[in-house]
């Protein structure tokens, strides 16, 4: 089944370095295998262009644009499912996937003196047990090793 993913950007596809874009954590791999799969992918950020129109930061929600497009990376929406117009006024993107740092177990790496960000190496796996993404028995090992190693 093809599933509309909302996907976070600061912390999630980049490290945390708002206004600015931060340094990538290797989603472009994973994001790309998720729409070369069919799924469509929906930018879904607190961030917005207000504060550039208005002089107060430098970068916004075009340059988390742009970094999907300067990846290869197509967006189906951003900050709403195009679809979900025929069918509700809500504010909130609908997805049937949520990938964001922020949500509820997700894998995040701690690094010291640094805010938290998506572990793409875990998410990537969890993505093929839940059958998003094809798998292999070799990534089924991975994930137990990695988790066995956290413990």
């Amino acid at each position: 089944r093809l599933l509309d993913i909302c996907i976070d950007f600061d912390g999630t596809c980049v490290k945390h370095d708002y206004p600015r874009v931060g340094d990538d954590i290797g989603a472009q791999r994973v994001l790309k295998r998720l729409t070369d799969a069919g799924h469509n992918l929906i930018l879904f950020t607190m961030r917005s262009d207000w504060g550039v129109k208005k002089g107060m930061f430098e970068s916004g929600l075009s340059d988390a644009v742009k970094w999907f497009a300067d990846n290869d990376i197509p967006l189906y929406g951003k900050q709403v499912n195009p679809s979900q117009t025929e069918w509700t006024k809500s504010p909130k993107a609908y997805g049937q996937l949520y990938i964001d740092d922020a949500a509820l177990g997700a894998p995040l790496i701690h690094p010291e003196g640094e805010r938290p960000y998506y572990n793409w190496e875990l998410g990537e796996i969890m993505l093929e047990l839940m059958g998003v993404l094809p798998h292999t028995r070799e990534e089924v090992t991975k994930l137990k090793a990695l988790k066995d190693e956290e413990e």
